[in-house]
């Protein structure tokens, strides 16, 4: 199977299956110093991890995360970081009936058409299982960019038709859908009452900022920033839609409202160097390809969960016509947890940018490796 790696210079590659033994990632590229622990990596699983509240899948699994390479007492030695999370409480028996029928609304007939087999339990890798090794890696590039500086943090702005009108950082780990707004939360929790009580899913908006970026970051054609956080993050598999800024809403703006104008900003205390800012920020953070200061904003539209218990019509791998209810354990919605993956995929991305562009300008080159 092509397609598991992702990134230029940090390059993550996932592997595993939703049943198998484990989950896994490994990340090349990562530079050697950066203190990294189990820990630092499990504080990010944790997030994702499946059975904290009503919202989620009952699964009961521990993701601890186990580092096998690439650290040394503490330290990263620059060589490949390969984690393992084993997977302690698959139910297997319970996706048996799936075997020779497609689920409306997931992977399954397209796998089939382009493999000619695939593994039914769960999902195998189309499963959101998956994402463990993605949120392993992206907490490794994330303890990279702190070391810099920049700050990603991503939360749920929406769930179902309930928009987050304010914004209190806090609030984020206060509640199980992770909203930056209490009263919001509540009536999403509401919402999502009715869709479990009618066998039924939900699915929303997921924000991500990513502050303290600086200008400079992203190539101008093929290797956009902004293209390249899109792929990242539509390759999730509950994503729809990625938005950068404004997004759709500067299809409707005219050139007047939607251009951010370049202002100076106070000098760098420390060096006494002008700085330029801008008075908006409809662009989100990026301009032709390249960051250009201001805080990165982008938004992943993520579907309803397909796995429902509502009677669905299907067919089986010979064609024959067949009703489904699917049974097991299931998120009624996808949006709390895939939080971290969110955060977690642009920080992978915006590190790759980071180190990809040290080699951009010729004085940056000897900074490191001139006499």
């Amino acid at each position: 199977m092509a397609g598991s790696s992702i990134g230029t210079i940090l390059k993550l590659t996932t592997w595993g299956e939703s049943h198998g033994a484990g989950i896994g990632v490994v990340v090349d590229g990562c530079p050697a110093g950066l203190p990294l622990t189990e820990a630092d990596v499990q504080n990010y699983l944790d997030r994702r991890r499946p059975g904290q509240s009503r919202y989620t899948t009952q699964r009961s699994e521990a993701d601890q995360a186990e580092i096998l390479s690439g650290v040394y007492e503490g330290m990263t030695t620059g060589t490949p970081i390969s984690i393992l999370v084993r997977n302690t409480d698959q139910h297997s028996k319970d996706y048996s009936k799936l075997k020779d029928l497609y689920r409306p609304g997931h992977a399954d007939f397209g796998y089939d058409m382009k493999y000619g087999i695939r593994d039914h339990r769960g999902g195998g890798r189309s499963s959101g299982r998956e994402t463990i090794g993605r949120v392993a890696g992206g907490a490794i590039a994330a303890k990279l960019l702190a070391e810099l500086g920049i700050t990603v943090t991503a939360y749920t702005k929406s769930i179902g038709p309930v928009f987050a009108e304010t914004f209190d950082s806090a609030e984020i780990s206060r509640n199980p859908l992770c909203m930056p707004d209490a009263s919001a939360a509540e009536m999403a929790a509401s919402y999502l009452e009715g869709c479990m009580e009618h066998h039924d899913s939900a699915g929303g908006v997921i924000e991500c900022v990513v502050s303290g970026m600086p200008a400079g970051a992203g190539d101008p054609v093929f290797e956009k920033l902004d293209a390249n956080l899109a792929k990242a993050i539509m390759s999730i598999g509950a994503v729809k839609a990625v938005e950068i800024g404004d997004g759709f809403l500067a299809a409707a703006a005219a050139g007047s409202e939607n251009n951010d104008p370049f202002i100076p900003a106070p000098a760098d205390s420390e060096t006494d160097k002008p700085r330029i800012t801008k008075s908006s920020n409809h662009a989100g953070g990026i301009l032709g390809g390249i960051s250009d200061g201001s805080d990165i904003i982008v938004r992943a539209a993520v579907k309803p969960t397909p796995s429902i218990a509502q009677p669905q019509k299907t067919v089986t791998r010979d064609g024959r016509a067949v009703g489904l209810e699917i049974t097991g354990r299931h998120d009624p919605v996808i949006v709390p947890r895939a939080v971290v993956v969110v955060e977690c995929m642009t920080a992978l991305t915006i590190a790759d940018a980071l180190l990809t562009g040290m080699s951009a300008k010729l004085s940056s080159v000897k900074t490191i490796w001139g006499n």
